[in-house]
């Protein structure tokens, strides 16, 4: 294949750990910090399939919303009932500061470097991700990676989240590249099979060190940190 023109990162969990907010959840309920912030990030998953694939995207709502819902229930899950449906009390205080953390994300260690050397090369960069455009500028900027992409595109803008293809249609439209001119990089396995289907060069990188998704492609290729996507251009 030809050497890709334009890379597109993920962001959450790819740029960002978006398991970094365990440690503070530990110190709100302890006991279930870890295992929060798992059901945390798969029930955010879960709400963005649901609500792109029902009722014609009917139910839509932004990122950051459906990330408190996702929390909201995570701690009714795993540490008790609330309350009457919809309301938080008495753990309003916990839910605040750990969306506050999220706000925030830690960064992975490597991006800065990678990031640069990408802009070194002079190849054009940018995140295409499910976060709506306040959470992508705040969690940019707070990582320190403000200049360092080019491009910033949030599915808000279609009002349908990842795996939807006009998702990932936004990173032609904004590079002008067509999908196999263009390297998309993902922590996230379904992500990288979706956005393989849909024609990207991709990069799995492979942190915990899962199995791919079982439904017959594997990405172009799999690194264990987002420095593997350099790869492509040796």
């Amino acid at each position: 294949m030809e050497k890709p023109r334009a890379v597109l990162f993920d962001a959450y969990g790819t740029l960002f750990d978006v398991y970094s907010v365990a440690l503070l959840a530990e110190q709100l309920f302890p006991g279930q910090g870890q295992a929060l912030s798992v059901l945390w990030r798969d029930k955010q998953i879960e709400y963005t399939r649901l609500v792109t694939t029902s009722n014609h995207g009917a139910h839509y709502r932004p990122f950051w919303e459906l990330t408190r819902a996702a929390l909201v229930f995570a701690v009714k899950r795993l540490v008790g009932p609330m309350g009457p449906l919809g309301a938080t009390a008495p753990f309003d205080t916990q839910i605040e500061r750990l969306m506050n953390q999220y706000r925030s994300l830690s960064a992975f260690p490597e991006n800065h470097a990678v990031l640069r050397e990408l802009k070194r090369r002079g190849i054009p960069t940018g995140v295409l991700s499910n976060g709506d455009p306040a959470m992508l500028h705040l969690a940019i900027k707070s990582a320190g990676l403000d200049g360092l992409l080019d491009h910033v595109l949030s599915v808000d803008t279609i009002r349908k989240y990842k795996t939807a293809p006009e998702a990932y249609a936004l990173g032609e439209q904004a590079t002008g590249l067509a999908a196999r001119q263009i390297a998309f990089v993902s922590c996230n396995a379904w992500d990288a099979l979706a956005a393989t289907w849909y024609g990207y060069q991709t990069l799995w990188v492979n942190r915990y060190q899962l199995p791919f998704e079982e439904l017959g492609t594997t990405p172009t290729r799999t690194g264990d940190n987002l420095g593997d996507v350099l790869g492509f251009f040796s």
